[in-house]
């Protein structure tokens, strides 16, 4: 393991991509080689990059056709993937036939029929995996450890839904402190994907972590709704003057109409799920995104917000049920429990009889270095499948672990197709008639 892995950059046109190299890791090499057309997606990535404070040397290949020449030329062994939806599911094969492991952002399906793409890829070695920042995040961490605490949260209760999860996103935000220029085509549907498969591939990550990896998750019910986007805030946010010829169909008078909300409903289990995700226009002064995740226990209800009503500061509450202290005493147990691990974390009394669980910041980066941490658990999952017997050495991804806090390695192939095996189905069912 004394080579450095090399990142290639495939047409990088989402700002996922440069925040994996946000921070330098010791086992990838300073050289990044980015394969794209000379468009503005590659000068967005280009520009974002260079801002970051590690001096990364950029190698920069123009091509109409990157894939193809990416896959030619070999110059690296890991790809990431962050751009266009549309096509990536296949894209994602092409590299993994070709012997390339594979880093890429989701959501990889847009269309139902790509499910059968993504089932290749994950039906042996090099190694695939998502950019999914969730389960790094250090109050969802926790939550999870609370969820699964007998004595805090007691299991989850026959309530509909008994979790929960909502959050609201902005078309127009900073990123790194700078104004994020999104590309055109995030507004379209057939590109970027509808409301169901985006946000939602995070919604169910989370789910399925809650509430039982190892159960396929089952549709119930799936509807989708527009956010109508004025043509000037279009314009502003994208830096385009005109409107591509494929988003003409969906502007109505002054603004585009982009069905990008969605809910979904579906069971993991016995435990009933709703997630729900929407967008606006304008981020809110002093604001930002905003999320609810609420899991209903015998014992407990854990809830982790963020949003106006928490100050956009994360808050996580635990509101026991019945009787408060036994509750009350099995969560300090648990909280004490973490400090080796967490220091500084403690529990402290919030209103109406419910405890918050307070995590210094200096735990917790923030959303944006989660990325980081994605590339390393990746890195570390290369070097360990080959340190035990290289390609050959085992079945394939079922061994794959891209979190170190995701549970049982085996369950990674099994989780994610049974993930977009359901996004499928709820693409289907929202489909116009």
């Amino acid at each position: 393991m004394d080579n450095p892995h090399r990142l290639l950059f495939l047409a990088p046109g989402h700002f996922h991509a440069a925040l994996t190299v946000r921070t330098p890791h010791p086992r990838v090499a300073d050289e990044l080689v980015v394969y794209a057309p000379d468009d503005a997606e590659r000068r967005d990535f280009l520009a974002l990059v260079r801002r970051f404070p590690h001096p990364w040397r950029v190698d920069v290949v123009t091509t109409a056709d990157p894939l193809a020449t990416l896959i030619a030329e070999r110059r690296g062994d890991v790809v990431v993937v962050a751009g266009r939806n549309a096509g990536k599911a296949r894209a994602i094969r092409r590299l993994h036939e070709a012997g390339f492991h594979v880093l890429a952002d989701k959501p990889w399906l847009v269309r139902a029929e790509d499910l059968a793409d993504i089932r290749a890829s994950l039906a042996g070695p090099p190694w695939v995996a998502e950019i999914m920042t969730g389960r790094h995040d250090l109050a969802a961490r926790a939550l999870a450890r609370l969820v699964g605490s007998g004595d805090v949260f007691g299991g989850f209760r026959a309530a509909t839904p008994a979790l929960e999860l909502d959050s609201v996103h902005h078309l127009a935000k900073r990123v790194d402190g700078v104004p994020l220029r999104r590309p055109w085509w995030f507004f379209d549907v057939g590109v970027q994907g509808s409301g169901v498969v985006d946000i939602p591939t995070h919604l169910v990550d989370r789910a399925q972590w809650l509430a039982g990896e190892d159960t396929p998750p089952e549709l119930v019910g799936a509807r989708l709704w527009p956010t109508r986007v004025p043509l000037d805030a279009f314009r502003a946010i994208t830096g385009e003057s005109e409107i591509a010829p494929s988003l003409r169909a969906v502007v109505e008078g002054d603004a585009l109409v982009y069905a990008c909300n969605a809910e979904l409903d579906f069971r993991v289990g016995r435990v009933a799920v709703r997630a729900r995700c929407g967008w606006e226009v304008e981020t809110p002064p002093g604001g930002g995104d905003a999320s609810s995740l609420v899991a209903r226990g015998e014992r407990a209800d854990v809830r982790l917000s963020q949003g106006p009503r928490t100050g956009h500061r994360r808050r996580l509450v635990v509101e026991p049920r019945g009787a408060p202290e036994p509750c009350a005493r099995a969560l300090r147990a648990t909280v004490a429990a973490w400090q080796g691990e967490w220091p500084g974390v403690t529990v402290v009394d919030a209103a109406d009889g419910a405890y918050e669980i307070a995590i210094p910041a200096r735990l917790d980066g923030g959303h944006e270095t989660h990325f980081a941490h994605v590339l390393d658990a990746f890195v570390q999952t290369i070097d360990r499948e080959e340190t035990l017997g290289g390609m050959g050495g085992h079945s394939g991804p079922a061994h794959l672990q891209t979190n170190r806090h995701s549970g049982p390695a085996h369950l990674h192939t099994h989780r994610t197709l049974a993930k977009y095996a359901l996004l499928a189905r709820a693409v289907s069912a929202t489909l116009p008639a």
